[in-house]
């Protein structure tokens, strides 16, 4: 079976996904803080390179673990509604780009699975 990575449409699938994604992130009053200072463009690429690995795709992703890279974030107040935001934009996002429901699903379980390391738990 084709990766997850495949079936939502490849590199530049993911590449647009990404950018859309962030594009709202920074709309949401909840989210944006969490990005003063930080160059979005560059975190873009972080999110392309990761959600290319995470849904199976060719990677040499070689950033922070989720735990370390979000670890200032906890003390800043990252917490479940924030993680649960995030996973609402990335929702409507892959929808709006066409992505069926059913890869949206999946998507979903990998990304929620990763709550534990975000979260620091």
């Amino acid at each position: 079976m084709n990766s997850l990575f495949d079936r939502v449409g490849g590199s530049d699938a993911i590449t647009k996904a990404s950018l859309e994604f962030y594009d709202r992130v920074m709309a949401d009053d909840t989210l944006a803080p969490f990005f003063d200072g930080v160059d979005i463009d560059t975190q873009a690429t972080k999110m392309i390179g990761f959600m290319t690995m995470a849904f199976g795709g060719p990677h040499g992703y070689s950033g922070r673990d989720l735990r370390t890279a979000h670890a200032k974030l906890i003390g800043r107040g990252l917490d479940d509604q924030h993680f649960d935001a995030v996973l609402t934009h990335l929702r409507q996002t892959l929808g709006d780009l066409g992505v069926s429901a059913d890869l949206i699903d999946e998507a979903m379980g990998v990304v929620g699975s990763t709550r534990g390391d975000v979260l620091s738990r």
